[in-house]
């Protein structure tokens, strides 16, 4: 099964704000549905559901505290000429709070073989372009200044991705709960 770590979106103000500049924005490109927002905190790949449940051992062992996420900035990867996909990001402390957390995960789960390809950078996938689209600079500074707001982060899950023809379809199988 195809799995990945991540933390929800749940904030109905947050996702009301990306909703809200999805759809003011005006490109073409494919938006996340509200209910698939989430950080990725390490994407597993296919695996076996022998390994899975060695990844849920291995996951609860991380202990974190609960911190605020104050969703801000607007940026493309992986350039601006060419992008292919369309985040929001953090402030710095917030982002600062996800790179540890993501950090214990990627801890826990290189003893069984798991590596990332790729220094974790805090965001949330927003637009994922397909086709090479007009010049999208001047519309995304527009957006620029926009706070989407802030969540609490109580708890990150694991979970499984099931690709279909519209868009994934993610299933929980844990949820890893901050220390009180």
């Amino acid at each position: 099964m195809r799995a990945f770590v991540a933390i929800e979106i749940t904030s109905d103000k947050i996702i009301n704000s990306i909703s809200k500049f999805q759809s003011e924005i005006n490109i073409s490109a494919k938006s996340i549905e509200p209910h698939n927002l989430h950080f990725t905190l390490q994407f597993l790949g296919e695996i076996s559901q022998e390994i899975i449940e060695k990844v849920m051992m291995s996951l609860n062992t991380v202990k974190f505290s609960r911190f605020v996420v104050n969703f801000k900035d607007i940026g493309v990867f992986p350039k601006l000429k060419s992008p292919r996909i369309i985040w929001i990001g953090t402030d710095e402390r917030s982002g600062n709070s996800l790179i540890e957390l993501a950090k214990k995960v990627e801890n826990a789960l290189t003893p069984l073989g798991f590596s990332i390809d790729k220094p974790f950078k805090p965001h949330i996938t927003v637009f994922r372009i397909k086709d090479k689209i007009e010049d999208i600079n001047k519309k995304l500074e527009k957006f620029k200044s926009i706070d989407f707001g802030t969540q609490e982060i109580t708890c990150f899950k694991l979970k499984q991705s099931v690709l279909s023809a519209k868009s994934p379809i993610y299933f929980d199988l844990m949820e890893i709960k901050a220390e009180s």
